[in-house]
């Protein structure tokens, strides 16, 4: 598919079951090194269903810069979405009768700070009812500008997904009717499920008492 281009190779190199440096990890396995890897472009023919898919999508009309790459990797379907042409990309998989996915089952998010550029990324998953099909639309978008257009007016089922996306990893979804927190306060300061969010640490207040950071509870060594 045209306007595929190249993106894999090695993410990161990870130190520590949770990436944490310093007093922070409480995990015990510091001595842990992990590395975490992009799968590449797939290369025809991906298998299955897969083929049909990526026919059909090349030709209904959306730009040919549109769509990234397509990834096939764990038995899934993955289709990288450039940002702002993700609603466009959405109503084709949702109005035409070959791929009819009707149902926007989750959005979630993660944090790659090595990914330069690229450092936040949304994956909104998708199912085909009428053929029993599911796929990924992966997007990202980078810390600086850390925008993605809403899929609330094609799939209303994303709201509160959406929602829960930009609480945890601070992704401001464009067009969300209520972009407003779902688990913290409106004031809290930071997005807890991003890698740069400090672990541990925080002061917790209970009656007469508060928690010391975890590094201070107990000790590995």
């Amino acid at each position: 598919m045209s306007g595929e281009r190249a993106h894999g190779g090695v993410a990161a190199v990870r130190q520590g079951m949770f990436g944490v440096t310093g007093a922070g990890d409480t995990s015990g396995y510091g001595g842990l090194s992990r590395t975490v890897r992009f799968p590449g472009p797939a290369s025809r023919p991906y298998g299955g269903w897969f083929d049909e898919f990526a026919d059909v999508l090349a030709g209904s009309g959306v730009a040919a810069e549109a769509v990234e790459r397509i990834v096939v990797a764990h038995d899934e379907l993955t289709v990288f979405v450039a940002r702002w042409h993700l609603t466009a990309v959405a109503r084709v998989l949702r109005d035409m009768p070959a791929l009819r996915f009707e149902l926007c089952s989750g959005v979630s998010g993660a944090h790659y700070p090595h990914d330069a550029g690229r450092e936040l990324h949304a994956v909104v998953h998708l199912l085909s009812i009428t053929h029993n099909r599911r796929v990924r639309l992966e997007i990202t978008c980078p810390n600086a500008d850390p925008r993605i257009p809403s899929l609330v007016g094609v799939y209303p089922a994303a709201d509160a997904h959406e929602r829960e996306t930009y609480d945890f990893f601070g992704i401001v979804f464009d067009g969300h009717p209520a972009l407003t927190r779902t688990h913290l306060p409106d004031d809290w300061s930071g997005h807890p499920q991003r890698k740069d969010y400090p672990l541990g640490g925080i002061p917790v207040e209970y009656t007469d008492a508060a928690v010391a950071p975890p590094h201070e509870r107990r000790s590995y060594h």
